[in-house]
């Protein structure tokens, strides 16, 4: 029988916790990645001047959800429209950034199986896409974390994509194979 499978200790909380590492990494390594560009970002330098304040951490937010293909909705802007997306195209960042939430999702998958010593792929499938609360939980989170408001106008992840794209989709398939990964090239 799969530790999977073991009724006496299921490993939803320690799951959970990678899913939400895994997240938390992201964003962190997306930071390290964008944050000086961002710091002296014509858009930040426009809501500073306005608001008084860097929003730094809430760009990073942006590109980190961009890389989840989620696009950035704005509210109360009419002349100046801010971009939907900072990665790719014209004075956008790099498109290996569409990389960093998938590889660490696969990753945490792969962390996970070993862990738990699957050697079936179906329960490695399923070991891995208990990823998907921790990460999840952190994905809503984030669009109101990195909701930007200055004024009237407000920019923020769109809400149902940050749902169902970065918290369901992508740690449910990433985390899944990442799990059948474990369970392929495990000993058994």
């Amino acid at each position: 029988m799969s530790p999977l499978l073991d009724s006496d200790s299921p490993p939803f909380l320690e799951s959970a916790s990678v899913g939400a590492a895994a997240w938390l990494f992201g964003y962190v390594f997306t930071y390290l990645l964008v944050a000086t560009d961002l710091e002296s970002s014509p858009l930040n330098r426009l809501i500073e001047a306005f608001d008084g304040r860097s929003v730094t951490y809430e760009l990073v937010g942006w590109v980190f959800y961009n890389a989840h293909l989620v696009d950035i909705s704005y509210t109360g802007i009419s002349i100046f429209t801010p971009p939907r997306s900072f990665i790719g195209g014209d004075g956008g960042f790099t498109a290996l950034l569409y990389l960093v939430p998938p590889a660490l999702l696969l990753v945490a998958g792969l962390a996970l199986g070993r862990y738990r010593g699957v050697t079936e792929p179906t329960g490695g499938a399923i070991t891995g896409a208990l990823v998907v609360p921790g990460y999840l939980v952190l994905s809503v989170a984030g669009v109101f974390l990195f909701t930007v408001s200055v004024g009237g106008a407000s920019g923020a992840p769109e809400l149902l994509p940050a749902v169902l794209l970065a918290g369901l989709v992508y740690p449910a398939v990433f985390g899944s194979i990442g799990g059948v990964l474990a369970a392929v090239t495990s000993d058994r």
